[in-house]
């Protein structure tokens, strides 16, 4: 291993789970303007160097909805303005939410991401266009961001055809192989690469075991994070060998109906901390979900958050220690390998 060269300061990355701005969360932005949503996580969200989150939804004027399906997720595209102001660096947009308006709302989603400045990755008018990973910059971190989800397999983008980065969940080398090759190639000019991927079925508090080896032959592959969500709870922290495997983050902004017992409402902002060695630690901010508007979340729904994640990460191996912020893992001079450029 060589020795990592020193940066000028430390640098903090946001993960966040899903974040949708339609139906009742777009009438809150109506009456109470396009900050609501964020509440008073606000200035958390704007100390960070990065901020990433899923885009559950599609920003578009377009009403004709795609297919049968539960939830067709809308925003008017000037709701763009809700990111601008938290902050959001990225939107990962493979997802089963990105065609609920067809090719057309899938394209001006892209449009209007790419007009206010906000990268993203995961889908596009070509396979080729949604395969392309988001180039972040985190002080002087370079930063790989790929994008794929597992369905639905008619929203995937063809060599002529607008759509998403689709990929099955499977241990067949044929599929993780193009992952594994993507991180490999995305490693080539990134100090760090996130894989950002939308799988799984809904409510499920555990990812299957095939999930699980499904998730560390990427992070073996070399991914730094390992970012899932679209359980809409969540799911437990694994370290690999100084990598972060994130299961699910859950859900973050929305107007969803809560679970009693599974508590969709509940969820974190998870923060990753950069030093000279790469992946220093992780931070865990409890939140909670009310009236289309993400907070702080504070006595009896802060102590059940902190330990039921807790609890899931001893199950895979990890220790979250109690902390300021609400937990915290200390990954230290075991992350990331590569150097950092000068």
């Amino acid at each position: 291993m060589t020795s990592p060269r020193i940066i000028a300061g430390k640098a903090t990355i946001g993960l966040a789970g899903d974040v949708m701005l339609g139906r009742g969360v777009a009438e809150s932005i109506q009456r109470s303007g396009p900050a609501h949503p964020w509440g008073n996580l606000l200035p958390r969200l704007w100390e960070l160097d990065l901020f990433l989150v899923n885009l559950e939804c599609a920003l578009t004027c377009e009403t004709r909805e795609w297919g049968i399906k539960p939830f067709h997720f809308r925003a008017d595209p000037t709701m763009v303005e809700t990111l601008r102001l938290g902050r959001v660096d990225f939107a990962g947009v493979a997802n089963n939410h990105i065609g609920d308006f067809g090719e057309e709302g899938l394209l001006e989603t892209i449009r209007t991401l790419d007009r206010a400045g906000i990268a993203h990755a995961g889908a596009g008018p070509t396979l080729e266009a949604a395969r392309v990973p988001a180039r972040l910059h985190a002080k002087r971190w370079r930063i790989s961001v790929l994008a794929v989800a597992d369905y639905p397999a008619e929203w995937a983008a063809g060599p002529d055809r607008p759509g998403m980065n689709y990929l099955p969940i499977s241990l067949d080398p044929r599929q993780v192989g193009e992952v594994e090759t993507a991180v490999r190639m995305a490693r080539q000019d990134a100090d760090l690469v996130v894989v950002c991927i939308h799988w799984g079925p809904n409510m499920r508090p555990r990812p299957t075991a095939e999930f699980r080896a499904f998730a560390r032959r990427i992070s073996d592959a070399g991914a730094d994070i390992f970012w899932g969500h679209s359980a809409h709870v969540v799911q437990g922290v694994e370290v690999r060998e100084g990598r972060l495997i994130l299961f699910d983050t859950g859900d973050f902004v929305d107007d969803y109906a809560v679970d009693a017992s599974l508590r969709n409402d509940l969820s974190a902002l998870f923060v990753v901390r950069l030093g000279v060695s790469g992946i220093e630690g992780l931070d865990l901010v409890p939140v909670r979900i009310g009236r289309c508007q993400v907070s702080l979340a504070e006595g009896r729904d802060r102590s059940w958050i902190l330990e039921r994640i807790a609890a899931l990460s001893r199950e895979l191996g990890t220790t979250l220690a109690p902390s300021e912020p609400g937990l915290s893992l200390s990954v230290g001079e075991a992350g990331s390998r590569q150097e950092v450029s000068p």
